[in-house]
């Protein structure tokens, strides 16, 4: 197959890129499930953006720069922060309908922690959800987009330094074909599923960071991973969510037994950035031995929360929490990947024709703790910005280079996929349990001194076996897990998200993480 532009994931991100460059090229859109399951289809919180008269750029950047601990790059915070309210309004004529207040003129703008201003536009609690939808909707009424499903892209074929395109893999034929095109743009989401714990889908594997380190791009700060306060806590709740706007209309974490605690850990208490209130329930159940902690709203107009929170509370309702009547059992889970591939405002990366943007791409924006609700703004500006880009490499009308196709040997069947199962469990397990929420330096060293034994394993059975789907995941998390580590070796201080026992302060000098693997 061959096109002008290359899309791989259909997030927010490679949406609204796909739907810019829809103008001036021909798009093709690869998911590996189906075009709905992302990241974004999960957010439930909103956009962060300056839309109030009380509010301004000036303290959104300064609330940006504060959540980053002294890594963000403020060039680029003001350049993003600056172009939200445009992009808002382009989710609009979309047909995004976003919350109002009671009158139905302006927006309800809600609050969330690190925010000192109202700025959150959402739709109830499944922004996401609602954004997906209509972004597909756009995408599915433009005839030069097309989007193929259960298509997992394996690796990136680059040559000279310049990407032709990558290598995929169909589910529904069990076939591996080439996919050469003019540019080649990342939009593959986040990678939670490296940790046992994780607010995110299960096919956030980390695939593009992945095949873009193993291409030779510079992967930068991934020492540097959110995890959410609050995650439900039940055996059955698999990877929900409980949005930090709960705790910005008012929630309170508590003990079991009820007392508030988060005054003895930050001015903001609730409401203090991500990284502060993890740690601070992660310190809480160390010191208790207990399996959760409490979000409680109870005290607010039952009507309000389930109005304003209609998804959280029915998913609840199935577990019998009454969210109106009952604290919420809630645990920290691995959420947002402040790192990722080095990129500029534009999604650039040091290989040609090959971009990045969204989770998978670092522009400098969150430094060392991602600002709630940036996550989303980030992605349509930068998304934009790299479609402007493209229109002016595809108007010096490029040739598409082809590339020899797949050779997988003498790889066989594998008749041993508990292989594939216990290393993918045993990866997740090691890195909550040595690269979680709060690190040391032997639990690090232990870690690489696993993942070092793993990737010789699985390297063996990826060049011994015929690919799959879960051996291209198995692999790729392997790689992110690796690459985590090291970066995380590599930082001799603790700053933002991440926490070192041994070094328990920042250092004066900053310096970025950068990794690059020899090809």
């Amino acid at each position: 197959m061959k096109t002008d532009i290359l899309v791989i994931g259909s997030g927010i991100a490679g949406l609204y890129l796909a739907i810019k460059a829809s103008e001036f090229a021909n798009v093709v859109i690869i998911t590996k499930k189906e075009k709905a399951e992302s990241n974004t289809n999960y957010a439930q919180g909103g956009i962060a953006s300056v839309l109030s008269p009380t509010d301004s750029f000036e303290k959104h950047v300064k609330d940006t720069m504060m959540a980053g601990d002294g890594l963000c790059d403020k060039k680029i915070v003001e350049k993003i922060v600056k172009n939200g309210p445009r992009h808002i309004q382009e989710l609009i004529n979309l047909g995004v309908n976003f919350s109002k207040v009671k009158n139905g003129e302006k927006l309800d703008l809600t609050r969330e922690g690190g925010h000192t201003e109202h700025r959150v536009v959402h739709v109830k609690d499944f922004t996401g959800k609602e954004i997906e939808n209509n972004l597909l909707n756009a995408v599915n009424n433009r005839p030069n987009i097309k989007v193929y499903e259960n298509h997992v892209a394996i690796n990136l074929k680059v040559k000279n330094n310049a990407c032709l395109g990558c290598y995929v893999y169909d589910r529904m034929k069990n076939e591996v074909y080439n996919l050469s095109a003019k540019i080649t743009i990342l939009a593959t989401g986040g990678a939670g599923k490296v940790y046992l714990y994780t607010s995110n889908p299960d096919i956030a594997s980390g695939d593009g960071i992945a095949m873009a380190y193993r291409a030779g791009a510079t992967i930068k700060n991934m020492e540097f991973f959110q995890f959410h306060p609050t995650c439900l806590y039940h055996p059955y709740a698999k990877s929900f969510l409980i949005s930090e706007a709960v705790r910005g209309e008012g929630g309170v974490l508590k003990t079991i037994s009820g007392k508030e605690f988060m005054d003895n850990y930050h001015e903001m208490a609730s409401l203090a950035p991500r990284d502060i209130v993890a740690r601070a329930i992660d310190n809480e159940l160390k010191k208790s031995g207990d399996e959760h902690v409490c979000l409680d709203i109870t005290f607010k107009d039952a009507d309000f929360v389930k109005k304003r929170f209609p998804n959280i509370y029915k998913k609840c309702m199935e577990f019998g929490i009454d969210m109106t009547k009952d604290p919420i059992p809630v645990v920290p889970a691995a959420h947002y990947c402040c790192g990722g591939v080095k990129t500029d405002i534009n999604g650039t990366t040091d290989i040609e024709n090959l971009f990045v943007i969204g989770e998978s791409g670092s522009t400098g924006l969150h430094g060392a703790n991602r600002l709630a609700s940036n996550s989303l703004l980030e992605a349509l500006v930068v998304s934009n910005n790299c479609s402007e880009v493209c229109q002016s490499i595809i108007k010096s009308n490029p040739t598409i280079q082809e590339f020899e196709p797949w050779e997988e040997g003498n790889a066989v069947d594998s008749n041993e996929n508990v292989v594939v199962t216990n290393n993918w469990d045993e990866i997740r397990r090691l890195m909550w349990n040595y690269v979680g929420i709060v690190r040391s330096n032997k639990r690090l060293a232990r870690a690489k001194k696993r993942i070092t034994n793993l990737q010789e394993e699985i390297n063996e059975y990826y060049w011994d076996f015929k690919i799959t789907p879960d051996l291209i995941e198995l692999r790729n998390i392997a790689t992110l897990a690796e690459v985590i580590i090291d970066s995380a070796i590599m930082r001799k201080e603790s700053r933002g998200i991440h926490f070192n026992l041994d070094f328990p302060d920042k250092l004066k000098e900053i310096k970025d993480t950068l990794i690059k693997k020899r090809v």
